[in-house]
């Protein structure tokens, strides 16, 4: 018997030669980030070359007509007219009270904010109310059908998973469970798995190549791994690059996050759904959470799982081909992609000019101004992803998102678009701008509180009488306002639970009544505590954007972490400071306590809210206990 002994290059390099692929170690183009020490590895198919050209803000003529659900004009004014309808009903009490002795500047104020905010509240409420009706009567089904057993592809697929500076491990993990459920239904061949660092760390990128050389010899699909020199354009620049040198190869892209998991059924009914729809250029799943340890994350896992299929279900009805884009857990028609979505470079300086941000909308509007219809599907299982650590882990990425959405802006007036898709952008920046109007709205308030005294009356008690004071009609307005607000916030969330708990099958999932009450109770008091905190939190970003700071674009912290208290003081100092300025308010009209209160608390109390929710000990304690239990 001879043993042959080589060094491990050759075999490596006999290999590349047999698959086809190109690998390159060294050879860094001058003017890079890059220094001669750091290798630049790529192992990759032969390039099959897309051109993909960038499109202006604004675009001539009108978009295309594409295939759409039947009755899809009737839905929508279904919803516009539910949604009139209900923020005039709210509406008309606050005004025809301030009316009674005329309107003041300042109650004319507080009725437009007023009106600002119901408006989109209403909309969500009816549209959550559309999707728990659809669910009660037609179940899952939806515009895709999707069959029980997908059909065998016949084309190829490839998986792109972007990385920056992430946890190597985690992500191959994710990678490896992808890859065993595709081989486990015989599957693997029909799908690519491109790994595509914009590692700026060479250490995250040395684990990257480590994780990926393991992975490769493991793996049933083709993978592959491309580090870019440069990250030009972050997650949009990546997956561009992508496009322009193997898009040709492949109809279809599923575009995933380092923290997305999807099963290969999910994978599998995707690639049939879009070869059964050739006009559709993208479909979005809707992903639940998953790992959640912290009890923010466990608070948010319960959420989603609980009340996002009534949310998803309700907005794909009426939104039809001009859907919502996530930026993750979808499938694109990749020659659509290339074709539509070369994002142009806002002008002026960032903020809000530069490099689109908040890529995924303005992809999702080009597509379809293009005539490629974007669908959302919440009749899918099988797609996941994962929720920050913690309150202020969110916020640092929530920061980013803000900025995006507010590039937006100027796209909302952008000729070529179509309708639906500038109201797309318009709902991502009202998920923003809600918060200052919100705040403004509950100053005013406190002012117009301040011009008016509160009428003392008398009443009898055992001891004899007693001086009080009564509210006033514009006291009553502000309860009234903060009702029906909380009750159209949380609205939606209990069509979720209702749905639910009307369903054997998903009641049993979640363990049962007496585990699904607690937790439905549980994350909505934890949403009231947190919705303030938002608010201040929000309304500082937007400060910050339009006095031209850049958030840049930070690595996400996926991994729970020990705040320490002087750090939380320091990240929660604006919403400390609000709300010491409320209860100071408070101290001179005791008789607005107990409408202010649920605003006061959580913001005095948001360093240690902040510290509570990071921290494993108390998620693993409140999963212990019963609460926040979801089928997975």
């Amino acid at each position: 018997m001879f043993v042959i002994i080589c060094p491990r290059r050759w075999i490596q390099g006999a290999a590349r030669e047999m698959e086809g692929v190109h690998s390159r170690e060294f050879g860094v183009p001058t003017g890079t980030a890059w220094t001669a020490a750091d290798p630049v590895r790529a192992w990759l198919p032969e390039e099959s070359r897309l051109e993909m050209p960038r499109h202006g803000l604004a675009e001539a003529g009108t978009p295309p007509q594409v295939p759409a659900p039947r009755g899809l004009a009737f839905r929508r004014l279904v919803m516009l007219a539910a949604t009139l309808s209900l923020s005039v009903l709210a509406f008309l009490t606050p005004a025809r009270i301030y009316a009674e002795e005329g309107f003041t500047a300042l109650e004319i104020i507080a009725l437009c904010l007023f009106s600002a905010l119901i408006i989109p509240l209403s909309g969500w409420f009816c549209s959550a109310l559309a999707g728990l009706v659809l669910q009660a009567a037609r179940g899952d089904r939806d515009l895709f059908d999707f069959p029980e057993r997908p059909r065998r592809p016949s084309v190829r697929t490839a998986l792109l998973m972007p990385l920056y500076n992430e946890d190597a491990g985690a992500a191959f993990s994710r990678l490896s469970r992808i890859d065993a459920s595709l081989r486990a239904l015989e599957a693997a061949g029909a799908f690519d798995i491109f790994i595509l660092s914009d590692s700026t760390c060479p250490e995250a990128a040395e684990a990257e190549w480590t994780a990926f050389q393991s992975f490769r010899l493991t793996s049933a699909c083709r993978t592959y791994y491309r580090r870019r020199e440069s990250n030009t354009e972050r997650k949009a620049g990546n997956i561009a690059d992508w496009v322009r040198r193997f898009g040709g190869a492949y109809p279809h892209m599923v575009i995933l996050d380092a923290d997305s998991l999807m099963s290969g059924e999910t994978l599998l009914h995707l690639v049939d759904a879009m070869e059964r729809h050739p006009r559709a250029g993208l479909i979005q799943t809707t992903p639940a959470i998953i790992n959640a340890e912290t009890l923010y994350q466990r608070v948010q896992q319960f959420g989603v799982r609980l009340y996002g299929r009534v949310a998803a279900t309700g907005l794909a009805w009426w939104t039809g081909p001009e859907s919502a884009y996530f930026g993750h857990n979808a499938i694109v028609r990749v020659q659509a992609f290339a074709d539509s979505c070369g994002l142009p470079v806002l002008p002026g300086r960032k903020p809000l000019g530069g490099h689109v941000m908040s890529h995924d909308s303005v992809e999702a509007a080009y597509l379809r101004r293009q005539g490629w219809a974007v669908h959302m599907t919440g009749a899918l299982p099988g797609s996941y992803e994962e929720a920050p650590p913690g309150l202020q882990a969110f916020l640092a990425r929530d920061r980013r998102w803000c900025q995006g959405n507010m590039q937006h802006l100027r796209l909302l007036t952008a000729a070529g678009l179509h309708p639906m898709s500038r109201l797309q952008m318009l709902i991502g920046v009202m998920a923003y701008l809600a918060s200052p109007l919100w705040f403004l709205a509950l100053l005013t308030g406190l002012v117009i509180q301040f011009q008016t005294e509160p009428r003392l009356v008398e009443i009898s008690t055992l001891h004899g009488w007693r001086t009080l004071a009564e509210p006033r009609h514009d006291g009553l307005i502000v309860i009234w306002m903060a009702t029906l607000s909380w009750f159209l916030l949380f609205g939606p969330k209990l069509f979720g639970a209702l749905l639910v708990l009307g369903r054997r099958r998903d009641r049993e999932a979640f363990g049962g009544v007496g585990f699904i009450l607690p937790g439905v109770a549980l994350e909505m008091v934890m949403s009231m505590v947190m919705a303030p905190i938002m608010m201040v939190s929000h309304t500082r970003m937007l400060i910050e954007i339009f006095s031209g700071r850049d958030s840049g674009w930070r690595p996400q912290q996926r991994e729970a972490g020990r705040m320490r208290w002087s750090e939380a003081f320091a990240a929660h100092a604006w919403e400390v400071r609000a709300g010491v300025i409320f209860a100071a308010a408070l101290l001179a009209r005791p008789d607005l306590t107990l409408v202010f209160l649920p605003i006061v608390l959580p913001l005095l109390a948001a360093p240690a809210i902040s510290i509570l929710g990071s921290r494993v000990e108390v998620g693993a304690a409140a999963r212990r206990a019963g609460f926040l239990l979801t089928p997975e």
